[in-house]
């Protein structure tokens, strides 16, 4: 598997997942948001956490006219998958990559700490080694990952199945207790209408690694890995 990882001005994130790629790809680029070129191979582009561009305007908005994303686009309509994790994840809504916004969180607090996911739809290059429903942990640490979208679009997104997480509690229930930034429907990662693109704010790239609190992340680049 070869992947890229873009690299933003505020970025803090990047080497994390560089190093948990490492794992599992035979081929890490590390790439700066400027690049006005990608490689036709890539089989995986990750847009990863931090601040971009000090989340001026809006979080993501001035990453998402970044050189770099007119090439994720392009790519991403040819099938190259792509994931974006928590600032990543700003960036690919405000590129409409995926629908919906981020939100300022509902407690207007920093956020960072272990949260149970539920597994909503395991059919996906991304999940496909998960169980359905089943209940991981992945950190979170963001300020604005209060997902929201229209009732048009959030129905067209949970009709078709394009909810990727959805925060629980550890039964595997939802609620409002188990949501921790006030997400629509707790919903906290979607895909595009292809499924090759996910936005999540939960970081999987932190979760690999059981001596430092989760290795649930995993399976998300095994999944990956297992196409090549």
């Amino acid at each position: 598997m070869k992947s890229a990882v873009i690299t933003f001005p505020g970025s803090n994130c990047d080497r994390d997942a560089v190093i948990a790629l490492q794992k599992f790809s035979s081929k890490v680029q590390r790439l700066w948001h400027n690049e006005t070129s990608l490689d036709n191979d890539l089989d995986l582009i990750v847009i990863p956490g931090g601040f971009s561009f000090g989340d001026y305007l809006r979080s993501g908005a001035m990453a998402s006219i970044s050189p770099i994303m007119q090439e994720v686009k392009k790519l991403s309509q040819k099938g190259v998958r792509v994931l974006g994790i928590c600032n990543g994840f700003q960036i690919l809504t405000e590129s409409n990559l995926l629908p919906g916004v981020l939100m300022r969180n509902k407690k207007i607090k920093f956020i960072c700490r272990e949260v149970n996911l539920r597994v909503e739809n395991n059919d996906s290059d991304f999940t496909k080694k998960y169980k359905s429903r089943e209940i991981i942990k992945i950190p979170i640490a963001h300020m604005d990952g209060n997902y929201f979208a229209e009732p048009n679009t959030i129905k067209n997104i949970e009709d078709k199945g394009l909810v990727a997480f959805r925060y629980v509690d550890a039964n595997g229930n939802v609620s409002d207790d188990s949501n921790p930034n006030g997400s629509i429907f707790n919903i906290a990662g979607v895909f595009n209408e292809s499924r090759n693109i996910l936005g999540m704010m939960p970081h999987p790239e932190r979760a690999v690694d059981k001596n430092t609190g989760s290795s649930d992340g995993n399976l998300m680049f095994e999944s990956l890995k297992s196409l090549f």
